[in-house]
């Protein structure tokens, strides 16, 4: 029997939800593989075969999920070839975690390196369930 005062664990916060409304509701993604870790809070976009990946400036407008847990998708393929590992041995998708629904911290929500989210990516964002909303740092 487990004693009352004793602490058996903890939920790190790390400010990505913004608020309960709306509620966060999760579904299963296909990742595309070689994208490396994406972490919890990855801004994701479908792609026209189904699977997603993080948003850049090849999907902007296109953005209408966010990853919930880390995920890692495999090397990129030109690391994979320079290692001289083969290639073909990945996978094509990873399956993954995401909110399809939820207010999130724009602050917190990762992208591509150089990429900034647009105004499309929100417009993309809210038609999906999706809403954003500046969080003051504490």
């Amino acid at each position: 029997m487990s004693r009352l005062d004793e602490n058996l664990g903890g939920v790190g916060f790390d400010n990505l939800i913004a608020d309960s409304y709306p509620p966060t509701d999760v579904f299963s993604v296909q990742l595309v593989a070689g994208q490396g870790i994406l972490e919890r809070g990855t801004l994701l976009a479908l792609k026209t075969d189904g699977t997603m990946e993080m948003i850049d400036t090849a999907t902007t407008g296109k953005a209408n999920a966010v990853l919930a847990e880390p995920v890692d998708t495999g090397a990129p393929a030109a690391e994979v070839q320079a290692e001289g590992e083969a290639a073909a041995a990945d996978p094509e998708t990873v399956p993954g975690i995401a909110y399809r629904t939820g207010h999130f911290n724009t602050n917190r929500l990762i992208v591509a390196e150089g990429y900034t989210i647009t105004a499309a990516d929100r417009e993309a964002l809210r038609v999906a369930g999706i809403l954003t909303s500046e969080a003051v740092e504490i």
